[in-house]
């Protein structure tokens, strides 16, 4: 049924025309980026691009599952996570799925997943996808087939989803347009080009068209929303290098609960790594909703015997 979502909703018109200029773009970024802030969190970007290029290879094999019914003890736990567990057993059992972005692949979320593990969260999984295929529709697709055997796999009703980059676009591709808010709670997008980056005009491919502002995708996406369930936490800084402009990773769109959170100097490679972006994370999938409700349907919790 999503796949026939997906084929029914194709482009029918052609691109429209960018209306920034590349290069004013490109400069009004780089003009952000002259601060001694964004100086150090660019060598902060070049130190983590270098060893995740040598972790690249690892993150071709399959990803991980799990771990997967690991109990409810605490005596091995730090104090800061057993305070998390204590005030929020459903929230951290809640399976978290990670997505990566646009020629990557799940070890750009190698010191994310640690955070998480280390925070109390006991089911992370990842997916990886093809950089071959050429339509988000038929990603997003991809994730809702991932996300049903994770379901199916853990018995919880909805999950989580951290998404980078182009996975972000996916993420909100499934929830809004192929029914997805039924099984994603959360959806935290980091430097996700939302309404698209200029910088898919230098590449011909036809996904790399579909990130152009104002494609045919981009309007299709943006479409409103209503009655979506699932909440979205957008994280974008003003000098990421592959959103130009930049607050195109912020997101506003009728109909999804959205909250943008602007980060200043951080590079897109670093996203996924700072300490800080990783904490804030752990905080939003552990808050309450505003009507005091857990963050996920979960099923009933078997005690260790």
């Amino acid at each position: 049924m999503a796949l026939q979502q997906a084929r029914d909703t194709a482009d029918v018109s052609s691109d429209a025309a960018p209306s920034p200029s590349l290069r004013s773009g490109v400069c009004r970024q780089l003009r952000q980026m002259a601060t001694p802030r964004s100086a150090v969190f660019a060598a902060v970007e070049v130190i983590w691009a270098s060893t995740h290029v040598s972790l690249y290879p690892f993150g071709a094999r399959r990803p991980r599952r799990g771990p997967v019914g690991q109990g409810y003890r605490i005596e091995h736990l730090s104090p800061m996570q057993r305070g998390m567990f204590v005030s929020g057993v459903a929230e951290l059992g809640t399976p978290i799925l990670l997505l990566h972005g646009l020629a990557d692949n799940h070890s750009i979320f190698a010191l994310l997943r640690r955070g998480l593990l280390r925070r109390g969260f006991s089911q992370v999984f990842a997916m990886n996808y093809s950089a071959r295929t050429t339509d988000v529709r038929t990603l997003a697709v991809q994730l809702a087939e991932e996300i049903e055997a994770i379901a199916q796999e853990t018995g919880y009703e909805r999950i989580h989803v951290v998404a980078h980059s182009l996975g972000g676009v996916i993420g909100r591709y499934y929830v809004t347009r192929l029914g997805g808010d039924e099984r994603v709670h959360t959806l935290v997008t980091l430097g996700s080009p939302h309404t698209g980056t200029l910088w898919a005009h230098v590449a011909p491919t036809p996904l790399a068209r579909q990130l152009r502002p104002a494609s045919p995708l981009m309007r299709e996406l943006n479409q409103p929303a209503p009655g979506c369930r699932t909440r979205v936490v957008a994280f974008w800084s003003d000098t990421d290098e592959a959103v130009v402009p930049a607050v195109n990773a912020s997101l506003e769109q009728e109909g999804v609960a959205t909250t943008n959170i602007r980060l200043r100097g951080v590079g897109h490679i670093s996203l996924p790594i700072l300490p800080s972006v990783v904490h804030r994370i752990a905080r939003s999938l552990t808050q309450l909703d505003s009507d005091g409700d857990p963050t996920a349907s979960v099923t009933h919790l078997s005690p260790v015997t």
